[in-house]
C-alpha cells in the first residue's frame, strides 16, 4: 500500500458484492459533482490493503471505511463525513452527531451484518458505470 494513496484525496472502501453498497456508490457518483471521492472494493487489492492498514477485517465486512488525507473514518462518522463532503443540504447529515456514537455505530453494524439478507448480494463485484472507471481503484 503506497503511503501516497493513503495521504491523497478521499477513498471509500465498500463491499463490491453488496447490492445496497453498490447503490450507495452509485448515489455518491451521481451527487459528487466535484469528483472528490474514489472507490475501492474491499474484495480488491487496494480495498483489502486499506482495511488491513486501518485495523479492519476485509473478511468480516461490517464496517464502512473512508480514508481521507491519511486519516481513517469508520462507520457512522465516515458516512456523515462523506455526505457532508457532498456539500449543500447533505451537510445536514452531521446533525446525527447528537446521537451518541456508540448507539449510532451499534445500529450501523447491526444493519451492515444483515444487509445481504435484506438487500441481496451479487456473485461478483459489479462493474463501474461507463465513464466512471477512473474513480475506481484496483
Amino acid at each position: 500500500m503506497s503511503s501516497e494513496l493513503q495521504r491523497s484525496g478521499a477513498v471509500i472502501v465498500f463491499d463490491g458484492v453488496c447490492v445496497l453498497c453498490n447503490g450507495w456508490v452509485r448515489f455518491l457518483l451521481r451527487h459528487d459533482v466535484r469528483g472528490r471521492y474514489r472507490f475501492a472494493a474491499m474484495q480488491g487489492e487496494t480495498g483489502r490493503a486499506l482495511l488491513f492498514a486501518h485495523g479492519l477485517d476485509a473478511d468480516d465486512p461490517a464496517s464502512f471505511l473512508l480514508v481521507e488525507d491519511g486519516i481513517a473514518w469508520t462507520d457512522t462518522d465516515a458516512m456523515m463525513r462523506v455526505l457532508s463532503g457532498l456539500g449543500g443540504a447533505w451537510r445536514l447529515a452531521t446533525l446525527l452527531r447528537v446521537l451518541p456514537r456508540g448507539m449510532r455505530d451499534r445500529l450501523y453494524r447491526w444493519f451492515a451484518r444483515n444487509r445481504y439478507r435484506v438487500f441481496g448480494r451479487y456473485d461478483a463485484c459489479a462493474l463501474p458505470p461507463p465513464g466512471q472507471m477512473a474513480r475506481f481503484l484496483p
